[in-house]
């Protein structure tokens, strides 16, 4: 068993200095997230609000924290006094709420729209036109405290790697052909322990992984 420091070591060799390593560090402890901290490690990605926050309390204040789960509206105020980026934002009434939150807090919240590329029913997320219409939507820039910077995608769970990477390379396509007129997007969040270094050759700039750092997750605390 190698220890997360010695894992981090390992992942960093891998991944250019441009990208962003978020360390997902869900139902994991303090204790873990602590190990990698000492090991360097600033960002952490959470899927629960409750969860994060806890251990948002416990842990060092010069910590990036980043939503990557799901996200319900009613839950946003939790989080929204620290959380650095939300990655999962799929709709005009999450990015709203958001902002809500963000002012009553006097923050800026970063937020990454989450495009659907992966052909399960399953996964959230905008399809093209929908994430066109965001951010090309006039309430969506009057917000004052959040700021779109990126897409997120998660590509379907296959073996199949031709699959994968033309799914990468569908939102890459999207966030390149978008930039030019979004100079605030700057961030695509794709790529997980299994498929991270594909996401890098088809232009992740941010990748999440958890497994190959922290090991197996853990179902019972």
């Amino acid at each position: 068993m190698n220890s997360i420091e010695e894992n981090l070591k390992q992942i960093r060799k891998t991944i250019p200095e441009e990208v962003t390593l978020v360390a997902v560090s869900k139902t994991k402890p303090v204790s873990d997230l602590l190990e990698a901290y000492q090991a360097g490690q600033r960002v952490f990605g959470e899927n629960k609000i409750q969860e994060m926050t806890q251990k948002w309390e416990k842990m060092p204040k010069d910590i990036s924290w980043h939503m990557i789960g799901h996200v319900q509206t009613n839950k946003v105020k939790y989080m929204a006094p620290y959380v650095d980026t939300i990655h999962a934002v799929d709709s005009l009434k999450l990015l709203k709420e958001i902002n809500k939150q963000a002012i009553k807090n006097d923050r800026t919240i970063n937020c990454l729209l989450q495009i659907k590329i992966a052909q399960e029913e399953s996964k959230f997320g905008l399809d093209t036109t929908e994430a066109k219409s965001l951010l090309n939507s006039q309430e969506v820039k009057s917000f004052t405290n959040i700021k779109i910077t990126g897409f997120m995608g998660m590509a379907t769970f296959t073996e199949d790697i031709e699959q994968i990477k033309n799914e990468f390379n569908s939102i890459q396509l999207l966030f390149e052909t978008l930039k030019t007129d979004h100079p605030t997007l700057k961030t695509l969040s794709i790529g997980m322990s299994g498929d991270y270094q594909l996401a890098i050759e088809s232009g992740s700039t941010m990748v999440r992984i958890g497994s190959s750092i922290f090991g197996a997750r853990n179902y019972s605390h």
